[in-house]
């Protein structure tokens, strides 16, 4: 059986500046590191919670 993942194009829309350094080590750790940069990710558990931190600061589309 194979599992199909979904994958989601997230793109950063707001500064980290001014927010914890948990927070703006998620948008490094999710490959964001400037303004208007996008990734596109396929959506698993722990990308579920990255994108959950910091969703403040994120535009989150569906990539298929």
């Amino acid at each position: 059986m194979v599992k199909v993942m979904s994958k989601v194009k997230i793109t950063q829309v707001k500064s980290g500046i001014g927010y914890p350094k948990n927070q703006k080590a998620t948008l490094k750790a999710l490959g964001l590191n400037k303004m208007h940069a996008s990734r596109v990710l396929e959506l698993n558990p722990s990308t579920q919670g990255m994108v959950r931190t910091v969703t403040h600061l994120l535009k989150v589309e569906n990539a298929d």
